[in-house]
């Protein structure tokens, strides 16, 4: 199968990724549970895939590196583990329902108020999401790239205008990997990542990176290995956010992911944009379609078609021509409302550096042939 829904999960993982995690689950034990000398090793590979994260994105230390089983996860924590009774966040339209949905519980529940930053001409301007801020605005939540179109805020203009006393919460599920990410250049308070997406992990492990300036509560109690004669939870980081058995065999594929990608980022980067471009230029010429992206880092490309809606399309080219994209609304709502296309949705094209021009023809190829 032509495989071009690499936004949901990456396809295809690098060799060393697939040698780690079948060393790690042909003999592998309990990351810091235990005293034996296979647990200590396996808690020093945790302990390196932390330091390895920190210092990719440039983070505040590997104590404020915390794994979660996803970038959902990592999005509640600093969400649900934050914010208090009476504060106000900003967010934006682009946003996917990991945001919208524990903001609107939120909301639901009396505890906030949320604003809802709309496109212009496409796009997230910094003065109308500025001009939104409140007197109690607590956070600004911003996603890092969108995963319907692969658009990219301007995240510079807005931390130096960002008031210092507002928590920026990122979500990185699509922009991980995709481009480089500094938290410290870009004040940002609190990164969420996706393993499987950019990063080349396997599906099942994501992390959550935050400053000193953000202390999220733990929404899960239980076993840490630490202070374990205690019967409350660890008040200190990582533990604090880390109750139950870690995915061991997870990390050790996103420890090699990460080392691809520092190894590979720019030839990755820079095959990932021209495949967009590529990409790009043959729907141009292409009747029947229209477009709802621009050539960007993530690979990400979206489409209507005049003639089917995008779900039954998705269907057709999967079944007919053994092509996987994705339609629908991609669990992000407002943007779809945004773009006029929450009707029929879009079908989107995500695409990796294991991708080709050829498998990009044969997808234009399909769709002249259903025009």
């Amino acid at each position: 199968m032509i495989y071009f829904d690499n936004a949901a999960t990456g396809g295809r993982k690098p060799d060393r990724v697939l040698c780690a995690v079948k060393g790690a689950m042909s003999l592998c034990a309990n990351p810091g549970r235990s005293g034996h000398k296979l647990s200590l090793a396996c808690a020093n590979k945790t302990q390196a895939c932390r330091n390895l994260l920190s210092d990719y994105f440039d983070g505040y230390g590997f104590d404020r590196v915390a794994f979660t089983k996803n970038c959902t996860e990592a999005l509640n924590i600093a969400m649900l583990g934050c914010l208090k009774k009476g504060d106000h966040v900003v967010t934006t339209c682009l946003e996917h329902n990991s945001v919208l949905r524990p903001l609107e519980y939120l909301k639901k529940q009396g505890m906030i108020e949320y604003s809802v930053c709309p496109l212009k001409n496409g796009e997230i301007c910094a003065n109308d999401l500025l001009g939104l801020l409140r007197e109690n605005t607590r956070m600004v939540i911003i996603t890092l790239a969108s995963n319907v179109t692969g658009y990219t805020p301007p995240m510079y203009e807005l931390k130096e205008r960002l008031p210092k006393n507002v928590l920026l919460v990122c979500d990185g599920a699509q922009a991980g990997g995709h481009f480089p990410l500094s938290m410290q250049k870009l004040g940002i308070d609190a990164l969420a990542l996706a393993g499987h997406k950019g990063l080349f992990a396997l599906q099942g492990i994501g992390a959550l990176l935050f400053s000193e300036r953000l202390n999220p509560a733990p929404l899960i109690f239980g076993g840490t290995g630490s202070l374990s004669v205690s019967l409350n939870q660890p008040d200190f980081y990582p533990d604090a956010l880390e109750s139950g058995t870690l995915n061991y065999p997870a990390i050790c594929s996103l420890y090699e992911g990460l080392q691809h990608l520092r190894a590979n980022a720019q030839k990755i980067s820079d095959k990932i944009f021209s495949l967009t471009k590529y990409l790009y230029q043959e729907f141009k010429r292409l009747e029947g379609c229209k477009l709802f992206s621009k050539p960007n880092a993530c690979g990400i490309l979206s489409f209507a078609h005049e003639k089917y809606d995008s779900q039954t399309l998705s269907q057709i080219l999967s079944d007919e021509y053994d092509i996987a994209v994705r339609g629908g609304l991609h669990c992000a709502p407002l943007i779809h409302q945004a773009l006029g296309s929450s009707e029929s949705g879009l079908v989107r094209v995500s695409l990796s550096a294991e991708n080709s021009k050829a498998e990009i023809d044969e997808l234009i190829f399909a769709l002249e042939e259903l025009s």
